[in-house]
């Protein structure tokens, strides 16, 4: 089974995602709606939920055409993709009047204020999430649709 690789990587990439994205959804309903937990982060749920499984099934695309060249383990590969969406993430979330950077912290939403460091610590642990996740699920997914 070698047709399509790129196809089938696309696919082992977007597994994880589109698992996990409904269950926080579900969350943030129960939170919103249920709890009557008030968040003011509707504006900033719709468009990464649109755009992350299809980010992880192209960056596992790229994987599986350069893991010939590069020889990078898909955990390592998987987890410098936070390094892409976080300021790519910012950059859309400063333009739609999310995200205010000032020196020394972001605002989210004018009611959430982080310092940077908070947020390299969170960078950080995204990192590592990424890479188990990539390591062990899409690692698994790719032997099954045999492309690992």
């Amino acid at each position: 089974m070698k047709t399509h690789p790129y196809l089938r990587a696309f696919l082992a990439g977007i597994l994880v995602p589109t698992l996990v994205l409904p269950l926080l959804l579900i969350a943030f309903i129960i939170l919103r709606l249920g709890m009557k937990i008030s968040f003011p982060i509707e504006r900033g749920l719709v468009f990464p939920m649109a755009l992350v499984p299809g980010l992880w099934g192209l960056w596992s695309m790229l994987w599986q055409w350069s893991r010939e060249r590069t020889h990078l383990p898909l955990g390592l590969h998987g987890a410098f993709l936070p390094l892409l969406m976080m300021p790519v993430g910012a950059l859309i979330a400063t333009r739609v009047g999310v995200l205010a950077l000032a020196a020394t912290s972001v605002t989210w939403f004018n009611a959430i204020t982080l310092p940077y460091a908070l947020i390299a610590l969170f960078l950080a642990a995204a990192m590592v999430a990424y890479y188990l996740g990539w390591k062990y699920v899409v690692g698994y997914v790719n032997q099954v649709l045999g492309i690992a």
